[in-house]
């Protein structure tokens, strides 16, 4: 019996540590990206290329995905302002067509818009933006929550990146919608001090110069 109370005490302290872990993780990040997100337009350098983040465009309760919208929003907004030239769509299998037509739609050309459908997760989306695209200056779109372990592993990954903030949702479609930033932050920390390679690889594509696809 004392050995199982031990094994469930040591357990449980193993839990709250990760916990902690991943709390002060996310933090870290956030303070970390504040000199380099941006949620004005004018507040960015001119940069040749957008990567902007993928997720769902379909939400969970089976409407447009708001995060999705908004991201499409902010680098619709780039475009507008004349602050980048090119865009890379990066997401996983089908998000990078999504915003494709929704960029279109709103007023960017089919010429400056580069599908990448490899990016799996922000670390495969900003080594394929260095490796595949070729890029080493990047304003980055996303949630503010988001940019922050981006902005984060693409300094490690010898990118100077810029993240321009999408609009928040008023409020999270979950709780868990809510938390899963905590292990993502540590997982962040964990990519970078293993350096973990992404999980595609694929021909080098010169932007600009190569036609998209």
């Amino acid at each position: 019996m004392r050995l199982i109370l031990f094994g469930l005490l040591v357990l449980g302290a193993l839990v709250l540590a990760v916990v902690l872990l991943a709390w002060l993780a996310e933090r870290r990040l956030d303070q970390t990206a504040e000199a380099r997100s941006f949620s004005e337009v004018a507040g960015l350098p001119d940069v040749d290329v957008a990567l902007v983040l993928g997720t769902a465009p379909i939400g969970p309760e089976g409407g447009p995905n708001v995060y999705f919208v908004r991201r499409l929003d902010a680098a619709a907004a780039l475009w507008k302002a004349g602050k980048v030239k090119y865009f890379i769509v990066s997401g996983s299998p089908g998000e990078p067509a999504a915003m494709r037509a929704g960029l279109i739609e709103r007023g960017v050309p089919a010429a400056a818009i580069y599908d990448d459908p490899a990016g799996y997760r922000t670390w495969d989306s900003v080594l394929r933006a260095r490796d595949v695209f070729g890029q080493k200056r990047l304003v980055i779109v996303s949630q503010r929550f988001h940019l922050s372990r981006a902005l984060f592993q693409a300094r490690h990954a010898g990118i100077a990146a810029w993240g321009f903030e999408a609009r928040d949702v008023d409020s999270a479609y979950s709780i868990f919608t809510e938390l899963r930033r905590f292990p993502s932050a540590l997982r962040a920390y964990v990519d970078v001090w293993t350096g973990a390679p992404a999980r595609d690889s694929g021909p080098p594509v010169k932007i600009g110069i190569d036609p998209p696809r």
